[in-house]
């Protein structure tokens, strides 16, 4: 729970505060649950290779971390963070028309970048905002959030039952049809003035304080950043394969689901788990079974034991991130949480970007048995994670 802090000085909240950013959260991640599963779909339908395809899915992920910070930037300084908002929808929404009349991969690859760096910001921005009615009029983070997560699961149930009727040509269309929500939704957006704290995007920019820099925090970060990366391969390559051995839309649609189902569960029990269990042992539950979890999916287990396995992604990414979040609260200061988190999202770009491309070759060699990769990407994470463990200062023998 993201803890409010009360206002200096008396400030009502704008209007229907809660449920306008909670639209705002639905319209990005309605186009997520269309572009994440289906997208590679989409892309397999232009005879493009699996190697390509890993390129036009990871380039938008390294050019995101350039961009998004720069907006941070500049949506810090014009004094109203909620302009920037309708210049990245409507931008967004040109370059998914855009998609329409560039089916060769090079053409795809240079829009779909710009989709990236117009994109990128949104979502970061929106948390920005939300996170400033947190601290200012005391909202309730998880409540505004939640809703998005629930587009998200609506859109990949809807994308399913749609790409079984219609096939790979229906992502473009629902993806537009997202991005011309977020246009509009973008006019509810509560203007709050000019921050008070700078966004997590724009600390990016600066060097990371002191706090950020001790190797354990480092290593952590890491760790949790390789495990996070590891699951590049099921973003990337996942509904292809599930669609390839002969699971309908609707079905591929609800192995999508399940894993943000749970997802969402786990966040809902975190506080009582973070009662009962270290934050250590949460960060290496996730550690440990993300590495099974790659080791079992090229296995034939049919969809029931698919759908198994996608709900370890309440532990291979719920618990472990709340763990790392909670984590970062214990170790960093508050006046350098925003660089905290700035620091996560640099790290888990950077390698989801490199692990998504580095995906399209091992798909492309091995075919479902590239999946191995992943694992030995999660064991290096769990390394990492150790090391951090063995080097924390209060650590008893190492003088804490």
């Amino acid at each position: 729970m993201i803890p409010a802090s009360p206002p200096s000085y008396r400030e009502d909240a704008p209007a229907y505060f809660v449920p306008r950013i909670a639209l705002l959260f639905c319209a990005p991640l309605i186009v997520n649950g269309f572009a994440m599963p289906y997208f590679p779909v989409w892309l397999s339908t232009l005879s493009l290779n699996d190697l390509e395809i890993g390129i036009i899915l990871s380039v938008p992920m390294f050019v995101r971390v350039v961009t998004a910070p720069l907006v941070g930037v500049l949506a810090d300084r014009i004094g109203e963070r909620a302009e920037v908002l309708i210049w990245s929808a409507v931008l967004s929404f040109f370059t998914a028309l855009a998609l329409f009349v560039s089916p060769s991969f090079w053409c795809v690859l240079i829009i779909y970048a710009l989709q990236g760096a117009v994109y990128s910001p949104y979502v970061p921005i929106v948390e920005a905002i939300a996170l400033t009615g947190v601290r200012r009029w005391g909202f309730d983070y998880a409540m505004m959030r939640l809703w998005g997560s629930i587009a998200f699961i609506g859109a990949t149930m809807l994308g399913g039952a749609l790409i079984g009727i219609y096939g790979g040509g229906m992502v473009l269309p629902a993806m537009a049809g997202g991005f011309a929500l977020m246009i509009l939704l973008t006019f509810l957006a509560p203007r709050v003035g000019r921050p008070r704290r700078p966004s997590t995007l724009t600390t990016l920019t600066e060097a990371p304080p002191k706090a950020l820099r001790k190797p354990d925090l480092q290593l952590l970060l890491v760790g949790v950043t390789l495990i996070n990366g590891s699951h590049a391969m099921l973003f990337a390559f996942s509904a292809i394969y599930w669609q390839h051995i002969g699971f309908s839309g609707t079905e591929i649609g609800l192995l999508w689901s399940a894993g943000v189902a749970a997802e969402v569960a786990m966040f809902f029990c975190a506080r009582m788990i973070i009662r009962r269990f270290s934050l250590w042992t949460m960060i290496f539950t996730g550690c440990w079974l993300a590495v099974v979890r790659w080791v079992i999916f090229p296995m034939d287990i049919g969809f029931w034991g698919y759908f198994a396995l996608q709900c370890f992604h309440a532990f291979t990414y719920a618990i472990m991130h709340t763990g790392m979040q909670n984590m970062l609260v214990q170790r960093v200061p508050e006046e350098q949480e925003a660089s905290a988190q700035g620091l996560y999202f640099f790290y888990t770009g950077v390698f989801t970007a490199i692990f998504t491309f580095t995906s399209g070759y091992f798909y492309t060699r091995f075919g479902v048995d590239g999946f191995y990769s992943m694992s030995v990407v999660a064991l290096a994470g769990c390394g990492a994670a150790l090391a951090a463990w063995m080097l924390q200062p209060q650590r008893s023998g190492r003088g804490g």
